[in-house]
């Protein structure tokens, strides 16, 4: 390494951010770099991010994690998606499948010809046409590659697992690979006079870690990124009103199902995540339109086995830091901001901003344009997750309380209104280069709350009415058979990575 390689990095906090961090730089600098993780076992880890989407799967490759084996040692189940419960109407349903949703004909995307044949009055769900929600519903799992001989993608899939456990499993990963803990509170920050840039910190039994690159994954505390940077924070209740959470673990009431679930409640709404062992559940809303104990009783009650443990209180602001990495600190996690759990982006803005870092580390000089880069990404790509999550609250047509008619009347940002502008008049979706959902994902929640496009592209006349008929006929019947042909969830966890 050059004479002005970073060579001393500091990770402050544990719990999946940390871990992450330290096991993907350890894996990639392969000890050429000087890891400490600082973390205190009287300071509580969140964890409730239990659910992930698909692009954990690269990250698991790239540390060459076995699946099965790290599924045991979590209590992970396999996850094709999040159903949406109660959202645009009460009794609607719909899913956020992974994977594909028909199959595109020439340059027209499948949704066109679908919207073609609604509008002929032809009424098949769109889900008909996705493999991950009909195996879902069957609760079938099982690796699938591609349907047949068509060119429809396979199941696609991401995991439930308990976080802990998870971060657990890093750690083991981590140490064997060199990083060294330490156990111990923060008690001071010491920076450089003239740089403002953090030289050390002092733990509460006097002992003092230096570093070059520190990165900060305290949680909502920020001790490092705000606590002795400032960097600032951008409060978004304005548009994510929730500010609270309850989260409860419970027994099984039933069977394993594949998928997250998430169901509109009062002035919030409720998860429910399957593990091995036990469901994951929890209730999130806004204080101003629920009290806590009422939010609790209306957890309790809406649980489908006996609850393991009394419900633990998360109070949060959505949000993001207006800057996540300042001088020669970066901020993972919670650290970096807060985007409610509804779809599942917790983990996966961590291992996104890992894999940033990755991509963009910086020696001792500490470049201000690169910087500035990462910040621009991170900003970009927390501001699109977030208009994906406003796009849920706001689309709804619910009248039976003050929070969800306050929600369909709020302005929204100007990026996620011209969306939702163009989708309506045109059925057109269009995804800028770090989007993080597809515009399969877009359209899912657009037609699942009931935001139908006037009119399809024109394309899709380009096929007559019989070859239209016989092209949506075959589509449904190839992906029946593929997903009535996958072994149950259950037997499949049992046979390869059931949890000792």
């Amino acid at each position: 390494m050059s004479s002005d390689a970073v060579r001393n990095v500091v990770i402050v906090g544990g719990g999946t951010a940390g871990w992450m961090a330290a096991a993907v730089l350890a894996r990639a600098y392969d000890r050429r770099l000087d890891i400490t993780l600082i973390e205190s076992e009287e300071i509580g880890i969140v964890g409730v991010g239990e659910a992930t989407i698909p692009m954990i799967r690269l990250i698991n490759e790239f540390l060459k994690i076995d699946e099965n084996d790290f599924l045991r040692a979590s209590q992970g189940t396999f996850k094709l998606g999040i159903q949406f419960n109660d959202w645009g109407r009460i009794g609607d349903s719909y899913m956020h499948a992974f994977g594909d949703v028909g199959m595109q004909l020439g340059l027209v995307p499948f949704h066109h010809y679908w919207l073609r044949a609604a509008k002929e009055g032809k009424s098949q769900s769109i889900w008909d046409y996705s493999l991950n929600y009909q195996a879902a519903i069957a609760n079938r799992f099982g690796p699938l590659d591609r349907v047949g001989e068509t060119r429809l993608g396979g199941v696609k899939h991401a995991y439930h697992f308990d976080a802990s456990l998870y971060a657990r499993y890093l750690r083991g990963y981590a140490e064997a690979k060199g990083v060294k803990r330490v156990e111990g509170k923060i008690v001071d920050v010491a920076q450089d006079g003239d740089s403002g840039f953090i030289s050390s910190v002092r733990l509460e039994s006097g002992d003092r870690h230096a570093g070059e690159l520190f990165i900060d994954c305290s949680g909502f505390r920020g001790v490092l990124i705000e606590g002795a940077l400032k960097a600032g924070y951008d409060d978004w209740t304005r548009w994510l009103p929730c500010d609270r959470a309850l989260a409860v673990p419970c027994e099984h009431g039933d069977a394993i199902r594949p998928y997250t679930q998430s169901t509109a409640r009062k002035a919030g709404w409720q998860w429910r995540i399957p593990l091995q062992h036990r469901v994951g559940n929890g209730h999130v809303y806004c204080s101003a339109h629920m009290s806590d104990d009422e939010a609790a009783a209306l957890l309790l009650q809406n649980l489908e086995g006996r609850p393991l443990a009394d419900p633990r209180l998360l109070r949060f602001v959505t949000g993001a830091r207006r800057k996540m990495w300042s001088k020669n600190c970066v901020a993972l996690g919670l650290a970096s901001g807060f985007m409610e759990p509804l779809e599942s982006t917790s983990i996966h803005l961590i291992q996104s901003g890992v894999s940033r870092l990755v991509s963009m580390f910086p020696d001792k000089g500490f470049d201000a344009g690169l910087i500035a880069e990462y910040n621009r990404q991170s900003r970009f790509e927390f501001e699109r997750i977030r208009d994906f999550i406003i796009l849920h609250y706001h689309a709804n047509q619910r009248e039976d309380s003050e929070f969800w008619r306050c929600c369909a009347e709020m302005s929204v940002p100007d990026e996620l209104q011209a969306k939702i502008d163009l989708f309506r008049a045109t059925g057109r979706i269009y995804r800028e280069h770090e989007e993080l959902f597809t515009e399969l994902g877009w359209q899912q929640v657009f037609l699942g709350q009931r935001i139908m496009p006037e009119r399809y592209h024109p394309l899709a006349d380009a096929l007559s009415g019989e070859q239209l008929d016989q092209f949506l006929a075959d589509l449904r019947a190839v992906i029946a058979r593929a997903a009535s042909g996958l072994p149950r969830h259950e037997d499949y966890i049992a046979r390869h990575c059931a949890a000792r």
